[in-house]
């Protein structure tokens, strides 16, 4: 597993290979030129006690403010390559999982919460961002400072040196005792980060709900429960952090103790001069810092080995619609709208029964063709079966002759256009929404989709008319009004086949005609699947699919349903009885 992860971290590293290679070199040119600070210092002490001069110290610390400059300077250099490397995988993994959860089916969005996808794809990044940037810096800064240091150290006095860094071996292994426990630690909070993000964002889409049920309180409660866990997460974290640090800077800094109480003698007996034990005592209070900082840099690394599952889990989950290597190009100006279904049969994941079996129709090119049947029939499975939302089997379901599972799916979803129940409206203006499936559509296009989804006169009844901004999920729109918008933008992608999914719901039976009629009007006519309750609607349909307990268990015209006995019938004498005591 730790393999795994050094070897994604390296996948994320190896686009930016150069600025990273930049940022390592000008650490290790810092690191070169702060070794040489000392040893200037050395000579200059030892020369100024033989024979002191103002012209000296003033070179010699014209030497060491340049060599100082020069440390400035490259230290800017790495530090803003390193965290250049680190926006730029931050920015680069925040792209690739958008584009990968755009390529994956509803299903995953019903399996995986969008608050913690979005925690991930945030708290999560941003920890592997702080990964590639501030721990890959201070670990290369670290080893740098030993592997050169040491060398140094040992060159001016063995003995001394193995003394003032007997230490570190008990500093190392005390991070290695708190690495399993920061790192069980830091995935408590990010998996609480996500709980508590998925509340909010659930909360803020069903306020409404919330209102009308009087459920601040239960939420504010839920809300307090989530809130203090990852409060207690972070305080557990904290309190082994804030436990680590300063034992590590403790133990840093009782080298320094050690090579005070021994070199005083060293010095009496003549083995060092003061400038080799003042250079001992620098490059010592050089290996404190990055020692020290070792503790960030494991917390760092525990944050972002954990951030790195996390996120890996996205994207290491393959869509199970997707297109083939074989795939079948259509063009839209090609399709006829020809739809066809051969014993079809689709069963949801751990689902009891199956949602569709051995469903069977055609419809032709043109043919507005109405579905009912009760709730829980398999309606909806059917809707989204036809532009393959679904998982189905191949052979099928076809489209002008075309088995779906085989067509590009770019082109198959080109073809129909499709209008769910719950009608989706982005936040920002009707005419943006209308004009979604075709960004660039001119205005009169967008008028002429509303007209015929009868919203355009109560679009020009707002203040800012189609500039009007309808707010998240088109808050501010009636559910009629949303389902007529819906219905434009559908229109307006002027695909050859219609599926419209109870999507007149909320829309009078007297405006559901309407759209109806328009819908089949015109020289060129669309194929047009409608999925309804309203079965006034219904009965203008060319021809009526009757489904019970995920089977079509009737077909023919308003008239023939009629006439025989069956599901159908009794929906219409409840439909007409619904309109008496209406």
């Amino acid at each position: 597993m730790a393999n795994s992860r050094f070897t994604k971290l390296g996948a994320y590293l190896r686009p930016h290979w150069r600025q990273t290679g930049g940022g390592v070199l000008a650490l290790l040119a810092v690191n070169s030129v702060g070794v040489s600070i000392p040893l200037l210092l050395r000579d200059g002490i030892d020369e100024l006690q033989q024979s002191f001069s103002y012209q000296r110290v003033i070179t010699y610390a014209l030497w060491i403010l340049a060599l100082a400059t020069v440390m400035w300077f490259m230290r800017m250099i790495s530090r803003v390559l390193l965290f250049g490397v680190g926006r730029q995988i931050e920015f680069d993994l925040k792209q690739k999982i958008f584009n990968h959860l755009l390529t994956m089916e509803p299903a995953y969005f019903a399996e995986n919460t969008a608050g913690d996808l979005i925690s991930r794809a945030t708290s999560d990044v941003d920890n592997i961002r702080r990964l590639v940037g501030f721990a890959v810096l201070s670990l290369a800064n670290t080893l740098f400072a030993y592997a050169l240091t040491l060398p140094v150290m040992f060159g001016i006095d063995v003995r001394l040196t193995l003394i003032a860094i007997a230490i570190y071996p008990a500093m190392f292994f005390l991070v290695y005792l708190f690495s399993d426990r920061l790192k069980q630690q830091q995935l408590e909070v990010q998996q609480q980060t996500a709980e508590l993000s998925k509340l909010i964002q659930e909360d803020m889409s069903g306020m409404a709900l919330i209102k009308i049920y009087a459920q601040e309180t239960n939420e504010r409660r839920a809300f307090s429960q989530l809130n203090q866990q990852l409060l207690n997460a972070n305080l557990t974290l904290a309190k082994t952090r804030t436990t680590l640090f300063p034992l590590l800077g403790g133990l840093a800094s009782i080298s320094l103790l050690v090579l005070l109480a021994f070199g005083a003698s060293e010095i009496a007996d003549g083995r060092i001069t003061v400038g080799d034990f003042l250079a001992l005592l620098l490059y010592v209070e050089r290996l404190v810092f990055p020692t020290a900082i070792l503790g960030f840099t494991i917390t760092a690394y525990q944050r972002g080995e954990v951030s790195i599952d996390r996120v890996e889990y996205i994207l290491a989950e393959q869509p199970k619609i997707h297109d083939t290597a074989s795939a079948i190009p259509l063009l839209r100006t090609d399709v006829r709208g020809w739809l066809s279904a051969h014993h079809l049969s689709y069963a949801y994941p751990d689902a009891n029964l199956p949602a569709l079996q051995d469903v069977s129709f055609t419809i032709k090119p043109g043919e507005t063709v109405a579905v009912v049947g009760s709730i829980g029939s398999g309606k909806s499975t059917l809707a989204n079966a036809l532009p393959r939302l679904l998982d189905i089997a191949p052979e099928q379901v076809f489209l002008d002759g075309y088995d779906i599972t085989k067509l590009r799916l770019k082109d198959l979803r080109g073809a129909i256009a499709y209008v769910p129940q719950e009608s989706f409206l982005f936040s920002t203006t009707i005419k943006n929404n209308i004009r979604y499936g075709d960004p660039v559509a001119e205005q009169d296009q967008v008028e002429s989709a509303a007209k015929q989804s009868q919203i355009h006169p109560e679009i020009l009844n707002f203040p800012q008319q189609y500039k009007t901004i309808v707010g998240e999920r088109g808050i501010t729109l009636s559910g009629g009004q949303r389902q007529r918008t819906a219905l434009a933008r559908a229109i307006l992608t002027d695909a050859p086949v219609l599926i419209l999914d109870d999507s007149l719901s909320s829309v009078d039976n007297q405006t559901a005609t309407e759209i109806l009629n328009n819908l089949k009007a015109g020289t060129q006519r669309k194929t047009v699947l409608f999925i309804t309750h309203q079965l006034s609607a219904a009965a203008l349909a060319d021809r009526i699919l009757v489904m019970d307990q995920g089977r079509i268990s009737q077909t023919g015209t308003h008239a023939e349903l009629l006439a025989q006995p069956g599901l159908y019938q009794k929906l219409w004498e409840q439909h007409k009885l619904e309109e008496i005591l209406t």
